[in-house]
């Protein structure tokens, strides 16, 4: 005699998975994002700690234009490259007038001045 499930058994196992689906799901979407806001936020505050120790060496800190460019060509980074976001973009670093800073990610669609920017001055350190 063949073992197999029945119809039954079957419909009971696709209910299950159904209801899985609608309640897991949806607590695992967008929290990939999330973490990548909070990857990006914990690398603009190690940006931050570098740019207070080159403020320590020269009692000033980079103009805007030169940025973050200058601590990577000055070794202030180890792996001599220009920090990335999350999504591989470069950061936008600003002095501003009062001679303190703004770091900028432009988040995933890499477009300034849309509600996925994320900046330093915003994220919870």
């Amino acid at each position: 005699m063949k073992k197999a499930f029945s119809l039954m058994e079957l419909m009971v196992v696709i209910i299950i998975l159904g209801l899985l689906a609608v309640f897991v799901l949806p607590n695992l979407t967008g929290k990939a994002d999330e973490a990548k806001n909070k990857l990006t936020c914990n690398q603009m505050s190690s940006i931050s700690g570098v740019l207070k120790l080159y403020k320590l060496d020269n009692s000033t800190y980079p103009q805007t234009e030169e940025g973050i460019k200058l601590l990577v060509q000055k070794k202030y980074f180890d792996e001599g490259k220009t920090p990335k976001d999350s999504w591989k973009n470069d950061f936008i670093y600003i002095l501003n007038e009062d001679n303190t800073y703004e770091l900028i990610s432009l988040g995933a669609d890499k477009k300034e001045g849309t509600e996925d920017d994320i900046y330093y001055t915003k994220c919870n350190n």
